[in-house]
């Protein structure tokens, strides 16, 4: 059973479920925007990019997010997932991720944008 993010409840009264494709997604938007150390259980996941939006801007720490949140989706989504191309941009307290992926399972090659503004709620 595929969960949905964030959990929710189903009119039956059960957990809400999704589809595989859409299941996917929600765990990728986890890894990106759950810093490490957030999870009891498990302290180091996640990628920490939401903390960059407020770096200074350059070249050099685009690059350096990107390599991170592939380092990152490839660690905990490989058996799920190929990444094939990430882009990162951090405009004012914006940060939005796109993120290109091959599903393991069915080849089919999904992309999928991702933005946060930073100071409201997730």
């Amino acid at each position: 059973m595929n969960l949905a993010y964030p959990y929710q409840s189903a009119a039956s009264g059960g957990t809400a479920a999704t589809d595989g494709a859409t299941h996917i997604r929600d765990m990728i938007e986890q890894v990106l925007f759950t810093a490490p150390g957030e999870r009891v259980m498990r302290p180091d996941f996640g990628s920490g990019t939401a903390r960059l939006v407020f770096a200074s801007n350059s070249v050099e720490l685009a690059s350096a997010t990107q390599m991170l949140i592939q380092a990152s989706l490839q660690h905990w989504l490989n058996a799920l997932i190929v990444v094939q191309t990430v882009d990162v941009v951090a405009a004012d307290a914006t940060l939005t991720i796109t993120v290109q992926y091959a599903i393991r399972a069915t080849g089919q090659v999904e992309q999928q944008t991702f933005t946060r503004r930073m100071g409201s709620a997730l």
